[in-house]
């Protein structure tokens, strides 16, 4: 069974850090590119952050270039990723998704981790 499975999310104040995980299994991770994408209340899910299946390249939403950082470890099965300088427009569920080489689409996708930016 292909899983994702997302952690680190939480309660942070402006300004602060995040690391969000996402690791992978029942798929072969390697070959498969990986995103995250949030979804505030109301609101259409975005992505936010792409990473090819090797992690040559990488693509960020505007709203977070700068900020957050995507990164994978293939021995580990596991993308990350980091959020600095947080802002409450930040706050929303984090999923992950994964699309492999020959799909048109997201074939597997994460339950969702929870991001709270608030003083």
């Amino acid at each position: 069974q292909a899983q994702l499975v997302e952690s680190g999310g939480g309660l942070v104040q402006p300004g602060g850090s995040l690391r969000l995980s996402c690791a992978a299994s029942g798929f072969t991770f390697n070959n498969y590119a990986m995103s995250w994408y949030r979804q505030a209340p109301g609101k259409e899910r975005e992505l936010v952050a792409l990473i090819l299946s090797k992690g040559s390249g990488t693509g960020y939403t505007d709203s977070v270039k700068g900020r957050f950082t995507i990164s994978r470890d293939n021995a580990k099965n596991t993308v990350y990723l980091q959020m600095n300088s947080l802002v409450p427009e930040d706050t929303a569920v984090y999923y992950c998704a994964a699309r492999g080489p020959y799909s048109s689409k997201y074939d597997y996708w994460g339950q969702g981790t929870q991001v709270t930016v608030s003083s």
